[in-house]
């Protein structure tokens, strides 16, 4: 049976799925998160850029007030993200139960660092924490216990609800012991469930391997291959399916091609495909409501260190899912331009 059983747990975990009594408001649809019993809001918080930004606890703080008043009820991590599992866990001191908590691990921590950076700085600074000292390399199984136990002492919870193998290659997947290590978290009481966070071939294998509850893919208007590869048979195995970038991270904004090279392919891919609609006001909220509409998509992750920015995207995505017809001409431009090569982006 998937993760609903534990054995020697050692935590007490909400009744059900559902999330407690503070999610009564109804601004964000909820779907059924896969075979899980959790009914996660369409619409989550993703972390990464509270840490990167260095973002003070009292904007972390503004953030999650949003989030909870709208009923956004999921927060994503990783421990990768520099402190923003610390800033969480601070931030949700008497508050964990107000939302389903989930994050990442797999790569050798970095160095706790303050000050701007930005998302390029993790090719960076993987080195070296290696460098400093930290020996275990990415996706080694003892590094990966180690990730989970920091991550609980950090969130300040002797529980999670969802651990996952942050992009995790195919080939140390099929290894198999990566995934005895969550199993063995997800025994032990540390997390209800487990999942594999990725794109491509990774994520096609992690499905079919049965052994996961849950999926963290990328998917937006510049990057749809998930349509086709992944969701359907993430569906049909019962995963909950968490989208990550599903606004192509607005690259659209940019007068010209950005600096960052993590921005690179959804840039030149979306001088490619043109679409009109990312000119228009509502251009934002079209591209997000395109991913929402995907079936098999239950909740997806916007990053933001904005509260405001967080409140417009509540509302876009309280709109609803978008007309068949645009949809079905998002779909018809991707199909005309992109190439072989437009594969997922982890």
């Amino acid at each position: 049976m998937r993760g609903a059983t534990r054995s020697s747990a050692r935590h007490s975990y909400p009744p059900t799925g559902t999330v407690p009594s503070h999610t009564t408001n109804d601004t964000l649809e909820r779907r059924a998160f896969g075979a899980t019993g959790m009914q996660v809001s369409v619409l989550g918080l993703g972390a990464a850029e509270i840490g990167f930004a260095n973002t003070p606890d009292r904007i972390v703080d503004a953030l999650l007030g949003v989030a909870f008043d709208s009923g956004l009820n999921v927060i994503d991590t990783a421990e990768c993200y520099l402190d923003s599992e610390e800033k969480l866990g601070r931030v949700l001191e008497g508050r964990r139960q107000q939302c389903f908590l989930f994050t990442k691990c797999g790569h050798a921590p970095p160095p706790r660092s303050r000050g701007l950076m930005s998302r390029a700085a993790r090719k960076l600074v993987r080195p070296i924490a290696r460098a400093v000292g930290r020996a275990l390399p990415d996706w080694h199984p003892r590094l990966l216990e180690q990730s989970i136990e920091r991550s609980l002492r950090r969130l300040k919870t002797d529980w999670l609800d969802l651990i996952q193998l942050h992009s995790c290659s195919h080939e140390m997947l099929r290894r198999g012991e990566v995934i005895e290590v969550l199993q063995r978290a997800r025994q032990s009481g540390k997390t209800r469930y487990i999942g594999y966070s990725g794109d491509g071939q990774g994520a096609l294998f992690a499905i079919q391997s049965g052994q996961f509850d849950a999926l963290e893919t990328s998917l937006n208007v510049a990057d749809q291959e998930a349509f086709l590869l992944t969701l359907p048979l993430a569906a049909e195995a019962g995963l909950g399916v968490i989208v990550k970038r599903p606004v192509a991270n607005a690259v659209w904004n940019n007068a010209s091609r950005p600096d960052n090279s993590y921005h690179h392919a959804y840039w030149d891919r979306l001088q490619a495909l043109h679409y009109d609609f990312l000119r228009q006001p509502a251009g934002l909220a079209t591209a997000l409501r395109f991913t929402l509409s995907a079936p098999g998509v239950h909740t997806a992750l916007v990053g933001t260190t904005n509260p405001e920015h967080l409140r417009e995207n509540i509302g876009f995505a309280a709109q609803g899912p978008l007309e068949g017809p645009r949809i079905e001409a998002i779909h018809a431009r991707w199909k005309q331009v992109a190439g072989p090569d437009w594969i997922g982006q982890e």
